[in-house]
């Protein structure tokens, strides 16, 4: 059920048009006794979906669309592993659930499309990241954001350990070196060898340590990095550190790295160290788009009006839609001419200006960034950067 979030899953979601489609959030608990509401609060939602199908005429589908949905109320076993979230999507012959590090409004939306705004946040990198945990005995991976931090479940290709990469080429235990595996003297530059045994047996130490850091980096890149696209944070004792860097093709490797060994930090503080690496990033990064809408916005190259980015989104012209998190403008955008038109009643199965806005951009092949609303640069839900 923890399934990996990414433009891909998106694009999965947004080619369910067989509507109608329907979409369920819920903010959820990771212990004992507050996760004892969730499926409790999950069972009104399921019962809201089937009051919205009934009364825009999909009465005789709903049977079908709420089975799967059904099958989860008592099912002990799935609410016994929650995080702060959970996402439900269902369509004809479709159903996919995913668990959120991040908790989301409560809503249940029966409509022609999936409801995607809230997923597009969590999904979107700026504030997401791995977390590489390495040592000679241990090789952890966790993914997160500043909220939540969890375990990812290795690939069976990922060493566990230097024994576990090296079998029976690990050079023996108790010979002459050092317990990092490196010499000090030798890597400074100095002749002379202070532990007894020369250089003989340190070399060979060093090399199985680099041969160890080169398969955890490879099965890294090949089983994880390449299919998340997270930037990885490297939480290894200072002497490591610059020794996987040096073998590392991890493209998302950050030079960056936490400089300590991962067993004596709790999650949390592993969460606030690496929060610390991320944060002047993340902030660099919507800093440099807020700055962008700014100088295109002179350019006539921008725009804040809704009608108008409907209009530029049809043609193909926003490559940056910046809209307002947790804000919701009931309403429809025509899809031929991109006219916006606002709802007299806000519903929750009312189409939201802004997700339709979101899915068209996505559609176009352009970007969409979840803005904190103290971030916003407008006061109108939403912001586009245009291609032309």
């Amino acid at each position: 059920m923890n399934r990996l979030l990414d433009r891909e899953t998106l694009t999965q979601l947004l080619k369910h048009r067989d509507g109608p489609c329907l979409s369920l959030y819920q903010p959820t608990h990771r212990s004992f006794p507050e996760r004892q509401q969730d499926p409790i609060r999950f069972k009104q939602l399921v019962k809201q979906l089937e009051e919205s199908l009934k009364q825009q005429g999909h009465a005789e589908q709903a049977r079908s669309l709420l089975e799967p949905f059904h099958a989860l109320i008592d099912n002990n076993d799935f609410w016994n592993h929650n995080l702060d979230g959970l996402a439900a999507f269902a369509a004809k012959d479709y159903f996919q659930v995913y668990r959120l590090q991040r908790s989301v409004p409560e809503m249940a939306v029966a409509n022609a499309r999936m409801h995607l705004k809230p997923l597009v946040r969590i999904a979107q990198s700026a504030d997401r990241f791995q977390i590489l945990c390495l040592s000679r005995d241990s090789v952890r991976l966790f993914e997160g954001n500043r909220d939540a931090l969890d375990e990812v479940h290795l690939h069976e290709a990922v060493p566990k350990t230097l024994a576990d990469a090296l079998g029976g080429d690990l050079t023996e235990k108790g010979q002459s070196g050092f317990p990092q595996g490196y010499s000090r003297a030798s890597e400074r530059g100095d002749p002379m060898q202070v532990e007894a045994g020369g250089s003989g047996k340190q070399a060979e130490i060093d090399r199985d340590r680099d041969r160890y850091f080169r398969e955890v980096d490879r099965a890294i890149i090949e089983h994880h990095s390449r299919a998340s696209g997270l930037p990885l944070i490297l939480a290894a004792l200072p002497e490591q550190q610059p020794h996987f860097r040096r073998i590392s093709h991890n493209e998302n490797l950050l030079p960056e790295g936490i400089e300590i060994g991962q067993s004596t930090l709790s999650l949390q503080e592993l969460r606030e160290k690496s929060w610390m690496v991320m944060q002047p990033r993340y902030l660099k990064r919507l800093g440099g788009l807020l700055d962008q809408f700014g100088a295109s916005h002179g350019q006539g190259l921008a725009s804040d009006q809704l009608e108008d980015i409907g209009q530029a989104t049809r043609q193909g012209r926003v490559a940056t839609l910046l809209v307002e998190a947790e804000r919701q403008i009931p309403g429809h955008v025509d899809r031929n001419d991109g006219t916006a038109t606002a709802a007299n009643e806000d519903e929750v199965n009312t189409p939201d200006l802004l997700d339709e806005l979101t899915i068209w951009t996505l559609e176009q092949g352009g970007d969409v960034v979840v803005v904190p609303t103290e971030r916003m640069p407008t006061g109108t839900g939403a912001a586009a950067i245009y291609r032309f």
